[in-house]
């Protein structure tokens, strides 16, 4: 769905030590409501333009392969400034830019509303896309500071992890009912909503007070090189889940609205069985990750995910919705359950603490970039066949599979050559 919350329970490394007290006042649940809210409307806008794409491209006159691209660059926004933003953070402060970056959010939602043009669209798409790159890595940072590490940060990061991930099932619905009236209230939400948060915000953010010592550039071998099959693996691995699932709802969404008639509020509610299980499981995800270990996850929802997949290409997407659109998105939701949080536990597992915001970055940006890529792919595919489309999306998904049946292959090496090896504490969940 988005990267925005793949960073599993119990994974985040404060960048200064948190408060000596084990009992966060209540100001800090306050600021914890706020930033999650905002975690919301930052996952919303992954799915808002998933539902109201016909009704845009309808609107602005655009084929279907060219509304794509206002999905495509919200990804590209993000994907591109994750790096950048993290070092203009560190440089600038995090509540100055945290509070930059939601208001810039909400002005470009309002510009978004009100575009004349897809050119002036998708450059609102773009700067969203800025702008969650900024707010996203930050609002985790603020918690991380400002809750004592133990079951008060626990508690914290698993609320505003439940919060994104109800955010694209949120999306699907919420947009689906006010694009029934325009698709321009779908995309003019974030403007009050964000400027609501704005205003909170500015008295909830701390200040950065005394930044933490920077680490020392090299603390002993191979510290400067972090694990790089590990992180390219989980990379590939994510944007081989987020890639193939955008190009299969670009399929769905306009065969089910323009083939089939249904109301963008029906075409929303089709989709939820994709995106809600994990919003419901959310909170045990690292219970997950770490009874079963992420290699034996990521390949288990791989292979979830391609099953899906084959089975609605083998009905050439015209079977009906129970035995065609349903049965996929149960099986990709699935996929989503096993292999989210498991993918950056594989990423970040063993990685120095300081530098393990840097492999999420990196991590990210191939994910968002992956992403977009594959549905720039599959657009590009379906102006000619659907079908073809279709094995675009099958394709991705197969690649991510043996992608994972190679991770998969070297953890059972690791483990009969190191048996005595414990996992490492980033899994582990309460």
């Amino acid at each position: 769905m988005t990267s925005t919350t793949h960073t599993p329970l119990g994974s985040q490394t404060p960048d200064a030590p948190g408060p000596a007290d084990a009992t966060a006042p209540a100001r800090h649940w306050a600021l914890l409501l706020m930033l999650s809210g905002n975690m919301l409307i930052d996952a919303l806008e992954v799915s808002t333009v998933v539902v109201a794409m016909p009704s845009i491209g309808r609107s602005l006159h655009l084929a279907p392969s060219s509304a794509s691209w206002f999905m495509t660059c919200f990804a590209l926004g993000f994907g591109g400034f994750i790096l950048p933003g993290a070092r203009l953070t560190a440089r600038l402060g995090r509540r100055r830019m945290y509070l930059a970056a939601l208001l810039v959010f909400a002005l470009a939602s309002l510009a978004a509303g009100l575009a004349a043009d897809p050119f002036t669209l998708a450059a609102t798409r773009v700067v969203k896309g800025v702008s969650v790159a900024v707010m996203a890595p930050t609002g985790l940072a603020i918690i991380a500071n400002t809750f004592a590490d133990g079951p008060a940060r626990r508690r914290a990061l698993a609320v505003y992890s439940l919060f994104g991930a109800s955010g694209f099932s949120a999306g699907l619905v919420l947009t689906g009912a006010l694009t029934l009236t325009s698709w321009r209230w779908a995309l003019v939400l974030g403007a009050p909503v964000g400027l609501l948060l704005f205003m909170v915000g500015l008295r909830l953010i701390p200040g950065d007070g005394r930044k933490a010592p920077a680490p020392p550039a090299s603390s002993g071998p191979g510290s400067a090189a972090v694990r790089a099959w590990p992180v390219i693996r989980s990379a590939l691995g994510a944007a081989a889940v987020n890639g193939p699932y955008w190009g299969f709802l670009f399929v769905v969404t306009y065969r089910l609205q323009a083939d089939h008639g249904w109301s963008p509020l029906t075409t929303g509610l089709a989709l939820l069985p994709t995106s809600l299980p994990l919003a419901l499981t959310a909170l045990a995800s690292g219970r997950l990750v770490s009874r079963f270990g992420p290699p034996r996850l990521i390949t288990a929802g791989s292979l979830a995910a391609l099953a899906g997949y084959i089975w609605y290409l083998a009905g050439d997407g015209r079977a009906s919705y129970l035995s065609g659109v349903l049965p996929t998105t149960l099986l990709v939701g699935v996929g989503y359950v096993l292999s989210f949080s498991a993918l950056h536990v594989q990423a970040v597992t063993g990685v120095p603490p300081h530098r393990q915001g840097v492999v999420t970055g990196i991590y990210q940006t191939a994910v968002q970039i992956g992403g977009a890529a594959t549905l720039a792919a599959v657009a590009f595919t379906a102006a000619a066949s659907r079908t073809a489309a279709l094995l675009v999306v099958a394709a991705a998904a197969a690649a991510g599979w043996l992608v994972s049946l190679a991770g998969l292959a070297t953890d059972r090496v690791q483990s009969n050559t190191a048996p005595s090896k414990t996992a490492p504490s980033t899994t582990r969940e309460g």
